[in-house]
């Protein structure tokens, strides 16, 4: 997880907690065929990101390794992914959908 923004603290605590959470609950459920995984979004275009106070999309847009932010659309396709039999064997994980970010 990266945070690069001081003063989130409690917001990045809540972020570590559901990542605990995830692959806790997933060691938990795995014997009985339950696959948890958890979803990491970047900076995706939503009314939440747009009503922000973040002036300059294209900036954000810049900072991100692949010069764009995500669409809604790119999350969704990767949960119905791991809801999917493609992903049987994905148990505990953490899936970042951030357009590289995590990996800067």
């Amino acid at each position: 997880m990266k945070n690069p923004n001081p003063g989130f603290s409690i917001y990045s605590a809540s972020k570590a907690a559901v990542i605990s959470l995830t692959k806790s609950a997933a060691m938990e459920a795995a014997e009985q065929g339950v696959r948890i995984n958890a979803i990491a979004p970047g900076r995706v275009v939503t009314d939440m990101m747009l009503s922000s106070k973040v002036m300059d999309m294209k900036a954000v847009a810049a900072g991100l390794p692949i010069r764009r932010m995500g669409e809604p659309e790119e999350v969704a396709n990767a949960v119905v992914w791991l809801a999917s039999d493609a992903a049987s064997f994905v148990v505990g994980h953490v899936l970042a959908v951030d357009g590289g970010f995590i990996a800067t």
